[in-house]
């Protein structure tokens, strides 16, 4: 059967002819005791940070290499790069003790390739006091580079600049211009899309620790380490879930759990994305000052009830995966002739929406941040930079930047942190990644048959096998790439209804309850009710591990 889903995005080609700072997203980082967190900075060296031959011009001068001399090299073509390739399992080692450095954040930083073992490749700081790390992300999607970056907290005199790849024979890492600077990488948002939780705990849904105990799923994201609960809200829809008072009692849970709200607006009685951009059966037929009013009115009505239910909204978006405008056809910036005079016009109505949104948001709440999202990174940067130049020069106010990234359908993760890179330059704010997910299996839950979006091995991202291990880190690498990006201009990943399993009754479609869950294979509870390791990865800086 073929599965329609509102999150299957159709790909599109076209041709498309001062810093706000999110501080309302920030959040509070797990650091030694009367640490505060440093701003991540771009990388820079000084005095005693400097790495020596870090750019491998002179070979391994200045590195001490153990393990299997046979496995690692300095490549000679072209430029000179580090390669870790083992000829058999095993572990190799590349080290370097840094000069004296201050106390406080500092970061190594690098351009990467890897490909193999799940995990087998890593690069990070050890002896700093408090050390730190990360794994180095499969790019066997693509082959292109990846700037990574982990941070340590140093306490003493120095630390040891550390890149390893242990695993099978065959795993290899490419590694090029290592430098270590004062500052902080770290992955300041860290949320959970959970918009269909409600509906799911009442239609019987149960979850549970690893171990098989009960937990109330909102705290077990907190308790792993999330910082933000996203919720989608609907005008008037079908089910009677993602209305208001939904979102507020969710949303309350989340305030008690210690996480940020993240209210995300469809603007629509149902799901919208690029396929979809549905205008509420109450405002068909009212003029586009009068749609505008409407979104001022509800944004207005949900936002405060948030408010004074003591669940104020830390940041809203303002519209979903509003690549072709939203509130067709009146915002449709799709697939409108080229020849017709409504064009402009139309993309005058969707500034004067989307103008609408982030008024009513601030006029509740000057500090919560407004973002706009869009999605379709796999159509090329052009796409994105046409459509926000388009509402920027209309005057439309926002504070930050929303981006989808589904590896199996956007991209690879060089795509990504290039856009995220791109867009926080060109238009001076900071960018997060709204949506991500990944499947833990392929196969479909006995209990709800729905073909799954993503069941066939095809359809995966080279590197990352569905299972829980590769759901796990496939998570990791996103998170790692987006905060990684050069310019530290990128908070962080929210990951996709993780909570939304498979149960008779919470199907996709809300106006018919006999539809299925496509995505119960790419949640972060098992088909037992159990947490896959994913949930663990929400942890704010697992460090080395192994």
């Amino acid at each position: 059967m073929k599965q329609h889903h509102p999150k299957i995005h159709r790909a599109r080609n076209r041709n498309r002819p001062s810093a706000v700072v999110a501080a309302s997203l920030l959040a509070v980082v797990s650091l030694p005791a009367g640490v505060t967190p440093a701003v991540a900075e771009t990388p820079r060296t000084q005095g005693g940070a400097a790495v020596v031959n870090g750019d491998f011009s002179q070979g391994l001068a200045g590195w001490k290499a153990t393990g299997d001399p046979l496995s690692t090299n300095v490549a000679e073509s072209g430029n000179p790069q580090l390669s870790q390739r083992l000829v058999a399992d095993g572990t190799v080692n590349l080290r370097q003790k840094t000069g004296t450095l201050a106390e406080g954040w500092w970061t190594v930083s690098a351009r990467v390739k890897a490909e193999g073992t799940l995990g087998a490749s890593r690069i990070g700081l050890r002896n700093c006091g408090v050390d730190g790390g990360t794994v180095l992300p499969s790019t066997a999607q693509d082959g292109a580079w990846l700037q990574i970056s982990a941070d340590a907290y140093v306490t003493k005199t120095g630390c040891e600049i550390v890149i390893e790849t242990r695993g099978k024979a065959g795993d290899w890492a490419v590694v090029d211009d290592v430098t270590l600077t004062p500052g902080s990488v770290q992955r300041a948002i860290r949320g959970a899309d959970l918009s269909n939780l409600a509906k799911n705990e009442d239609m019987g849904a149960a979850y549970f620790d690893a171990n098989g105990r009960p937990v109330d799923a909102v705290q077990a994201f907190a308790d792993a380490g999330a910082n933000l609960v996203r919720l989608k809200v609907w005008v008037n829809p079908a089910d009677g879930y993602n209305t208001t008072d939904e979102v507020v009692a969710t949303a309350k849970r989340a305030k008690a759990a210690g996480m940020k709200v993240l209210v995300d607006f469809h603007y629509s009685d149902r799901w919208t994305d690029p396929g979809a951009q549905g205008m509420p059966a109450a405002w068909v037929g009212l003029s586009p000052q009068a749609v505008a009013d409407a979104v001022y009115a509800h944004t207005t009505e949900v936002l405060t009830a948030l408010e004074n239910a003591g669940a104020t909204a830390d940041s809203v978006q303002v519209g979903n995966e509003i690549n072709p405008g939203m509130l067709w056809p009146l915002g449709q910036t799709w697939d409108v002739n080229p020849q017709d005079d409504v064009k402009g016009a139309q993309w005058d109505n969707l500034a004067l929406f989307l103008s609408a949104g982030a008024r009513a948001t601030k006029d509740v709440n000057a500090q919560t941040d407004v973002i706009l999202h869009l999605t379709n990174i796999n159509n090329g940067i052009g796409g994105l930079t046409w459509w926000y130049d388009e509402v920027t020069k209309r005057g439309v106010q926002f504070d930050t930047i929303g981006l989808s990234y589904y590896g199996y359908w956007h991209g690879s993760m060089a795509d990504l942190q290039n856009a995220i890179t791109t867009l926080s330059a060109r238009y001076d704010r900071n960018v997060i990644v709204v949506e991500n997910s990944y499947p833990f299996t392929l196969a479909d839950n006995a209990v709800d048959p729905w073909e799954n979006v993503i069941a066939r091995e095809g359809q995966l991202i080279p590197g990352y096998p569905a299972t829980p291990e590769g759901q796990a880190a496939n998570f990791r690498a996103v998170q790692d790439v987006v905060a990684s990006a050069p310019g530290g201009r990128g908070l962080g990943v929210v990951s996709w209804e993780p909570a939304w399993t498979a149960v008779p009754g919470n199907g996709w479609d809300p106006a018919d309850p006999t539809t299925g869950n496509a995505w119960e294979n790419q949640a972060m509870f098992g088909f037992d009710g159990r947490a896959l390791p994913a949930l663990q990865e929400f942890a704010p800086d697992p460090g080395l591990k192994r």
